[in-house]
């Protein structure tokens, strides 16, 4: 069993988790045929591969180019994962946030900055990895929380 975990923001990562650890985290690349060449590289033969990325919503308050961009990483990942027939779940910020709310028996901080932080934290504390960022604490957190739900 593999697990993509996708931030799909620009400034987001994708995670793979295999053989019960997270394997690497890269920062999102910067061009679709990059998103294809890495998801492609990633595909074993014989392996059941399922994605988790982060669903997304417009807000009221974010700026036109930026909210452009952002749907457009979004929709650019959704249609690599489904060209590679890899089973695709969305997932909402506050349900995985929630999930790791409840399991590590705390709360999240509301102002963005430390919450990011506290993620970040949480991200360093179940990954071997040598170096965790803002950039792929999201993506991290997301694909563990993958592995968890495809236990069950």
């Amino acid at each position: 069993m593999m697990i993509l975990g996708i931030d799909p923001g620009a400034g987001g990562a994708l995670t793979l988790y295999k053989s019960n650890k997270i394997q690497w985290s890269i920062k999102c690349p910067e061009t679709i045929n990059l998103m294809a060449k890495f998801v492609k590289a990633t595909l074993e033969h014989g392996v059941k591969t399922t994605a988790y990325i982060e669903q997304v919503h417009a807000m009221p308050h974010d700026g036109r180019s930026s909210l452009f961009k952002f749907g457009t990483n979004y929709g650019a990942w959704l249609g690599i994962l489904a060209s590679y027939k890899i089973q695709t779940i969305e997932v909402s910020p506050q349900k995985w946030m929630n999930h790791w709310q409840n399991e590590k028996q705390t709360k999240l901080p509301k102002i963005k900055k430390e919450r990011k932080h506290m993620l970040k934290l949480w991200a360093s504390e179940m990954s071997d990895l040598d170096k965790i960022t803002l950039y792929n604490a999201d993506a991290i957190l997301i694909a563990l929380y993958g592995a968890q739900m495809e236990r069950k």
